[in-house]
């Protein structure tokens, strides 16, 4: 499911929640070589906080 589209019942994180994921996630990996699968965990990641800033612009506007 794409980190913009929630299922029932979850929760959209905040975007400094899912910038702490980011960092974590590129730490982990720092010095070596992406799999397809961390390219794909990193792109829903970025989704993710895309969509959370978003959020929060529209909620303080």
């Amino acid at each position: 499911m794409s980190a913009t589209h929630l299922l029932p019942g979850q929760v959209r994180r905040s975007a400094a929640e899912v910038n702490d994921s980011i960092r974590r996630f590129v730490r982990a990996r720092r010095g070596c070589a992406w799999t397809a699968e961390d390219r794909e965990e990193y792109a829903c990641l970025l989704a993710a906080w895309t969509s959370a800033m978003r959020d929060e612009i529209v909620t303080a506007a």
